[in-house]
């Protein structure tokens, strides 16, 4: 693995597992790298030499995007392109955090190499035109996952969108291995998720009393399926030993 590797998003919900998984993840704060200005991003990785970066960091509030566009796509877009400028300049490796989202959701089962698009939401928009932007990195790889917090934090779930993602905790390690092994990764797509499952399901797993409702009740568009098929991740995982 690689000895310096920048992180984007550390005081972020997967930030914060990773930084506890690699201790030694370089993470500057917001007001040390604001990733929406080019010439901080360029002044700090010129000053830390990362030998990887992992990009983590996104707007990822669903329903809030659909107001807050410009804050959305300054964060998952500009960001995104002024690091692919930064790590091309200086011949480094970029690893981006994509999302299910990027697909339309009315089949599930999406494997790498599907077409994505259209986008239902806004968020999805920024981070599809996101991941086009990160490959155009010399050296890229985009990872797709989904991802809640530790604790189910809603009374309600819906039992009619599924997906393939999971806690936090549970797709760290995972999400861990990829990085550490990224050198070995032959594709510049990968799934990291597990198995299909509604929300409602997922949600019953930590919040067992929680109460079922629709998508429809979202004050956002949202998919039917967004799961992900994860052969290649589980591929590459029974070929190390994993």
């Amino acid at each position: 693995m690689s000895n310096r590797i920048l992180l984007t998003g550390g005081t972020g919900r997967l930030g914060q597992e990773l930084r506890q998984a690699f201790p030694e993840l370089i993470a500057p704060s917001r007001s040390t790298m604001d990733i929406c200005n080019y010439q901080s991003v360029f002044e700090t990785i010129e000053h830390l030499k990362p030998e990887l970066i992992v990009h983590a960091a996104a707007y990822t509030n669903v329903s809030k995007a659909e107001s807050e566009k410009t804050k959305c796509w300054q964060s998952n877009v500009v960001g995104t392109k002024n690091l692919v400028r930064a790590a091309n300049l200086f011949g480094i490796k970029l690893i981006h955090i994509s999302t299910d989202y990027v697909f339309w959701g009315d089949t599930g089962n999406y494997k790498e190499e599907d077409t994505p698009g259209p986008t239902r939401n806004y968020y999805a928009l920024t981070k599809l035109v996101a991941e086009s932007v990160a490959c155009l990195a010399h050296k890229h790889l985009i990872i797709r996952t989904s991802f809640r917090p530790r604790e189910w934090v809603y009374p309600v779930a819906f039992d009619d969108l599924y997906t393939s993602q999971d806690y936090v905790d549970i797709l760290v390690p995972d999400i861990a291995l990829a990085i550490g092994h990224h050198e070995q990764i032959p594709y510049e797509t990968l799934h990291i998720a597990t198995e299909r499952k509604s929300v409602y399901d997922l949600a019953k797993r930590r919040k067992p009393d929680v109460q079922r409702a629709s998508k429809e009740t979202a004050n956002v568009a949202l998919p039917e399926d967004v799961s992900l098929n994860i052969s290649r991740w589980l591929a590459l995982k029974e070929r190390w030993g994993k």
